[in-house]
């Protein structure tokens, strides 16, 4: 699964790396993101040649919904029977988005405890995640957009973690994932692969990234690094 994740870059990012851009979009750098914020998405204009940026809240709410707390729990979709699944399969076929990230974090099990774990790409530029959205709307009346991440199997440098990683997504992929015109789920379910692990790399990190309150650079900061900062 992905439970966790960083972006720790400002809004130039955007535009270097996805070509989007928003007039007055402010983004701090974060290193904990976590489930029901406001992250970052990116789509594609359905009339123009346009990538559009704009904040979502991660864990998907059907617009069929009657309890929008049901989002916490879809957080992710499994890429292998998304297009089977009631909350996901119109979202994946209708509504798809890259959600911006440079590391994403991941718990290996042990004997008495969990450790985390750090994941970039080895030149550690900003990726691309795969992302569907839904619309719901608020008894209020208002509408309240959210967003999951696709997740698929591991591959050898996540494998010994967890049984689950993230769809990142190659740049020369971005164009068709985003296509709001192209319909052909089987199509788009063949990008969801996992990335090839000699273009990533991990390391350990502090139990610091455990607690959502925390949210500075320590999170990600090697082990051994971190554990200094904090006078360990």
């Amino acid at each position: 699964m992905c439970g966790r994740y960083r972006l720790g870059r400002g809004r130039e990012a955007f535009k270097k790396y996805f070509g989007a851009d928003r007039e007055g979009y402010d983004w701090s750098p974060r290193f904990n993101i976590a489930p029901t914020q406001q992250v970052p998405v990116i789509r594609q204009d359905a009339k123009e040649p346009l990538r559009l940026l704009s904040d979502m809240r991660w864990g998907l709410i059907p617009f069929w919904a009657k309890d929008p707390s049901i989002g916490a729990k879809m957080i992710n979709a499994r890429s292998e029977d998304a297009a089977a699944k009631p909350a996901f399969k119109e979202s994946l076929s209708e509504r798809r988005c890259l959600i911006p990230a440079d590391r994403f974090y991941e718990w290996q099990k042990q004997p008495k405890s969990k450790q985390p774990y750090c994941f970039q790409l080895a030149d550690e530029a900003v990726f691309a995640l795969a992302g569907i959205w839904d619309h719901w709307r608020t008894p209020q009346g208002s509408m309240l957009e959210t967003c999951s991440i696709l997740t698929t199997s591991p591959n050898t440098l996540t494998q010994d973690v967890h049984d689950r990683m993230p769809v990142i997504l190659p740049p020369e992929h971005y164009d068709l994932w985003l296509d709001p015109g192209f319909h052909d789920v089987a199509s788009i379910t063949e990008l969801l692969k996992p990335y090839d692990p000699q273009l990533m790399k991990k390391f350990p990190v502090s139990t610091r990234v455990n607690a959502v309150a925390n949210d500075d650079p320590e999170c990600s900061a090697p082990a051994h690094s971190a554990q200094a900062a904090l006078g360990f």
